[in-house]
């Protein structure tokens, strides 16, 4: 049995799983929702008169980082709840032990694994971001600088959380692994935004928070990088000097050496996953 073959039954386990219908229901309400309020923008009535269409599209910029991270947030609880079951719950049922009676290496089942959650999990991001875009370019006519870039991004942010996932389902329980991911998820969000917040006041102390954080977990590093792909170039002028301290805007783009760094975080997590679960009594 190779690998290919264990990323199939993987991937088609993973649609067998009620997970799977409530993303969709997720996706299509959150498509529905943010459809009608962009529709809403161009002539709405504020303070300063009536919006145009290209203060419209800026607002629309900043408003579809905020919905991209919704879609990562639901990638995120998704993945991280099929990367459990799909290894630390076949351990526990004996689904493995019958697995590997056969002469199959303990690695090539966990690789197979590993790219069923991949393509499952990238899949999903790359095709409601692709959703959202397209609704937001009918709504307001808004279209972002680098839309392949940012969602090649989201799906790396998938990656990188389900590859955790999968470790922690190698030493912990399935329900376990998964809340603990999405936790650090959640806190290296936190922390990065608190590290924006620094920069805006000048706290180099504070803003190290974020810095390290986004070293630790690639999470939220890679998540800024796609929000600066997503948003209009000038919507960090208009939102003034404050800027840095604002959580759906991202002031640079990732550096070559902070991908690389993200590359190699996956693989070695990856290896101690295998070496993780090459010791485990099945």
């Amino acid at each position: 049995m190779t690998a290919l073959t264990v990323a199939g039954l993987t991937l088609r386990e993973a649609f067998r799983r009620r997970v799977v219908w409530a993303l969709l229901i997720l996706t299509v309400a959150l498509l529905a929702l943010s459809g009608w309020g962009f529709s809403k923008l161009i002539g709405l009535d504020t303070e300063l008169g009536t919006m145009t269409s290209g203060e419209a599209r800026l607002v629309a910029s900043v408003l579809l980082n905020l919905i991209m991270f919704g879609f990562s947030l639901i990638a995120a609880i998704g993945t991280a709840f099929l990367a459990g079951p799909t290894l630390a719950g076949e351990v526990e049922s004996g689904q493995a032990l019958a697995m590997l009676a056969r002469p199959v290496r303990r690695s090539a089942v966990l690789l197979g694994k590993w790219l069923g959650l991949v393509a499952f999990g990238s899949g999903y991001v790359v095709l409601a971001g692709l959703a959202q875009i397209l609704v937001v370019r009918a709504a307001v006519g808004y279209w972002p600088p680098s839309p392949a870039g940012g969602l090649a991004l989201l799906a790396a942010q998938t990656v990188v959380l389900l590859t955790l996932a999968l470790l922690l389902s190698s030493v912990v329980s399935p329900m376990a692994s998964g809340i603990v991911a999405v936790g650090l998820f959640g806190a290296t969000w936190v922390a990065g935004v608190v590290g924006g917040i620094g920069r805006a006041l000048g706290n180099e102390g504070v803003e190290r928070v974020g810095t390290v954080s986004r070293v630790i977990l690639p999470t939220d590093g890679l998540w800024r990088g796609a929000m600066n792909a997503f948003q209009d170039p000038i919507a960090l002028v208009q939102m003034g000097p404050g800027e840095a301290g604002f959580p759906f805007l991202s002031d640079g783009s990732l550096t070559v050496a902070y991908l690389a760094w993200a590359a190699v975080w996956i693989a070695v997590i990856w290896g101690l996953t295998a070496l993780s679960f090459q010791r485990r009594d099945l």
